[in-house]
Formats: C-alpha cells, sequence, structure tokens
C-alpha cells in the first residue's frame, strides 16, 4: 500500500472501502514516541480529528514515521499537542472530498 500522504512526522494511508462510513487506524510505535502519555496524545488527537473530518468512506491508517520527543524532555506541552494537531488536520484536509469544478457556461 503506498502513502497517500507525508507530513513532517506522520504518514497517512487511505484505500476506498465499501462500508457507509470510514474507518481510522493509528500506529505510534515506542521508538518515536517513548512515553506512553505522548503515544496515547497522539492518538486521541488523531481519532478527534478524523471523526470530526467528513472524509469518504476511506480506511484511513495514520503512522508515525519520524521521532517527536525524546525521553529527556516532558512528555507533551501545549506546543507540541498544538504542532501535532496541525500537522494531522493538513493530512486530513487533503482527502476531502473535493468539489467539482464549475462547468463553464456559454
Amino acid at each position: 500500500m503506498r502513502p497517500a500522504q507525508k507530513s513532517a512526522h506522520f504518514v497517512l494511508y487511505t484505500r476506498p472501502n465499501s462500508l457507509p462510513h470510514a474507518r481510522l487506524g493509528v500506529v505510534a510505535a515506542k521508538r518515536f514516541a517513548p512515553r506512553a502519555v505522548t503515544r496515547n496524545t497522539i492518538k486521541r488527537i488523531t481519532r478527534e480529528l478524523f471523526r470530526t473530518s467528513q472524509l469518504q468512506p476511506f480506511d484511513c491508517i495514520v503512522r508515525l514515521s519520524r521521532p517527536v520527543n525524546g525521553k529527556d524532555g516532558p512528555a507533551t506541552t501545549r506546543a507540541l499537542k498544538a504542532e501535532l494537531r496541525a500537522e494531522l488536520t493538513r493530512l486530513f484536509a487533503s482527502q476531502r472530498p473535493r468539489r467539482p469544478a464549475p462547468s463553464p457556461t456559454s
């Protein structure tokens, strides 16, 4: 399966499904987010944004692909949450259904 979109820390994979709703999978590996608090924050933000985005029936997998922080600093900060939220919002916005271009009338 090829990535649909990439960002600084995430990769989004999508595939159409035949169900009337979209489905989500989140992969946050321990090597990229060593603290459970950070991994849970990533999952929580991803689920919230997925639920509020109006996606067509797709199967989506969001995978953390680069480290977001280490063990030496705080597990989560307001700045980290805002950065993750902005990045994930851009990923999901790229998958929203696009309106067809208006046809030229002659």
